[in-house]
């Protein structure tokens, strides 16, 4: 029998603040990470060159353990069409029209793969976490937005040059507040970790810049009445809005990823809960709806997983 060697990537996650670098195996396994700061009066420039110093530390620690590398996978913000960042960054300096795919393709000689950052967290959870071994599947981060992926017979599917996706933005009540992409009653305005702190700022008068995620969900758990009831509607949107992807999809799983997601198996129990009451039991039947499993790896690992997600092996 002839033992393959394992394959190789470069995951490189790219935030408003710090480049995640990790060399990660086919498997799932990381064998080296880090990350390297974005300084808040970062230039387009400064970030071009932090990704590169983030690619080239992870080479070098591939050449030292001898793994062979396979290509460089980059999760992104913003709207991504064939390896081109379209715009749609506001948190990075003039992040558009660039073509990173090219850029690195031509600096280290690999293939390079580039998504969405929400796009590839999806991808990991699905290749390494909370919905391995399923084809179809709904990616719901929880955070200061709403951001998401669909995953579809394998494949994430973002509509027509990659300009879909945004689950934040279901529409879930006609005349309903603001929203930061200009909409009005998106999900994301109503079901964000942002939103609930600024309801539970407007039940309890506490200051909305001392208030967190965490905090409320300790509240709640001291059964505090203010925080029983931001909870309550903050799920009961959230449940709303999975209930539509269930009808629209039919996924295997929704995953539910963000910082919020770790509360504990009640969130997401709350969550199922109005869900499957509101979602159409024939396309509910095979649903289940779970936490992420990667957390802070998930950028990472996810971007690793567009290369072996899309390369074709020799």
């Amino acid at each position: 029998m002839i033992m393959t060697k394992e394959r190789y990537a470069i995951g490189i996650d790219l935030g408003g603040t710090f480049v995640k670098y990790a060399l990660v195996s086919e498997t799932g396994n990381i064998l080296f990470d880090g990350k390297l700061p974005i300084g808040s009066s970062a230039t387009r420039e400064d970030t071009l060159s932090i990704i590169e110093q983030s690619i080239k530390n992870v080479v070098d620690k591939a050449v030292e353990k001898d793994c062979k590398l396979k290509g460089i996978g980059i999760g992104t913000p913003g709207v991504v069409d064939n390896g081109v960042v379209l715009g749609g960054a506001d948190n990075l300096d003039r992040w558009e029209n660039i073509d990173l795919g090219t850029i690195y393709s031509s600096k280290f000689n690999m293939h390079v793969y580039v998504d969405n950052d929400a796009n590839v967290m999806g991808l990991g959870e699905v290749t390494f976490g909370a919905a391995k071994d399923c084809t179809d599947v709904i990616f719901i981060t929880v955070g200061t937005g709403i951001g998401g992926a669909i995953v579809i017979n394998g494949q994430l599917y973002s509509g027509f040059k990659n300009r879909g996706g945004e689950l934040g933005h279901l529409t879930i009540k006609h005349d309903g507040i603001d929203c930061n992409c200009g909409g009005r009653g998106c999900l994301e305005a109503y079901a964000s970790t942002s939103a609930l702190i600024q309801q539970y700022a407007d039940k309890t008068g506490k200051d909305v810049n001392e208030i967190n995620g965490h905090y409320i969900i300790q509240r709640f758990k001291e059964n505090e009445p203010e925080a029983i009831a931001c909870l309550k509607d903050h799920t009961e949107y959230l449940g709303h809005g999975i209930a539509g992807f269930i009808n629209t999809f039919a996924p295997q799983k929704v995953v539910i990823g963000g910082g919020i997601s770790e509360a504990g198996q009640f969130y997401i129990d709350m969550i199922k809960e109005v869900a499957f009451r509101y979602a159409m039991p024939d396309c509910a039947v095979n649903t289940d709806i779970v936490s992420a499993l990667l957390g802070n790896n998930a950028g990472c690992l996810g971007a690793a997983s567009l290369v072996f997600k899309t390369h074709k092996y020799n």
